[in-house]
């Protein structure tokens, strides 16, 4: 019985130690290529796990692209992705490991599969099922790989910094107005400071929203995906950004086999309009979307 306890223990304390270790971790780096593929990003499955662990709240880099100061300095404060696959006579399956910059596994997922017989399809539908391990864990970065970095950061004078604008603003008012003209003081004309500094603060607030105001694109329609060029086809993404649905091409003009989270079907256009169709329950569902090529 005390043996049974134990092995309890050991297992509940390794669960919360890798759930705490992966939340250590804001940055995961993706290889070009995985090890049982043979060209870089075969069957996308390199950019969509970029995409999913960005999903889940991770900043993602592909291993060549140019990282950030304090990742390309320590590359210990990242974590390295990997899929282990195994292939069957009918079923499609891998699963995700991150792994610290010693190679240690920090997080191991479920073994995801798909009984799809297209290849493209059925790593992108394993690889998603896998990825619902990491749902579970609920990540949420806790800022500990980035402290020793912070600490040898020169601090930055936030007073500097915060009277620099206002300083500029003054300078820019007091060159554009016209000299006044020189009156002799009175009770009427004299203007007390700080109601002159509450109106040249009024003003400058009241311009600085009014070039915000001009210079921020206008949002795109809820509900619209805008389409990302892949190999044989394209994703489609929303603004959070998330994919919602893989398009893979046909030999048809405007027709994609297609797959999302949930189910599979095509995309065509009818109309001018586009629509996703699948069947749910053995009922044909049509789906009408709002995309951006």
């Amino acid at each position: 019985m005390k043996r049974y306890i134990l092995v309890l223990f050991l297992f509940l304390t390794f669960s919360g130690y890798a759930q705490n270790s992966i939340n250590n971790y804001k940055y995961v780096i993706v290889p070009e290529k995985y090890s049982f593929l043979k060209e870089n990003d075969q069957y996308s499955l390199n950019s969509l796990t970029k995409y999913l662990l960005q999903d889940r709240g991770f900043t993602t880099y592909i291993d060549n692209a140019e990282l950030p100061t304090e990742l390309a300095n320590n590359k210990c404060n990242a974590l390295t992705a990997d899929l282990l696959e195994k292939g069957g006579m009918f079923t499609t399956s891998v699963t995700l490991l991150l792994k610290d910059c010693h190679g240690n596994i920090v997080f191991k997922s479920k073994e995801g599969k798909s009984r799809e017989k297209e290849y493209k399809v059925a790593y992108n539908m394993a690889l998603r099922d896998a990825f619902t391990s990491l749902d579970e864990i609920k990540y949420a970065y806790n800022g500990s790989t980035t402290e020793s970095v912070a600490a040898t950061q020169p601090a930055v004078s936030t007073t500097t910094v915060a009277a620099a604008p206002a300083q500029s603003t003054v300078a820019t008012t007091a060159a554009a107005s016209p000299e006044p003209v020189k009156q002799a003081p009175s009770a009427t004309t004299q203007v007390k400071p700080d109601v002159a500094a509450a109106t040249v603060a009024a003003t400058t607030a009241t311009a600085t929203k009014a070039i915000k105001a001009t210079a921020e694109p206008t949002p795109p329609a809820a509900g619209t995906l805008h389409a990302q060029a892949i190999p044989n086809g394209f994703q489609l993404i929303d603004t959070t950004p998330k994919i919602v649905l893989t398009l893979l091409k046909t030999s048809a003009e405007n027709y994609y086999i297609a797959n999302s989270a949930t189910a599979n079907g095509i995309v065509l256009k009818k109309n001018q309009d586009w629509f996703f169709e699948y069947y749910k329950g053995g009922t044909l569902v049509s789906e009408k979307l709002q995309v951006k090529f």
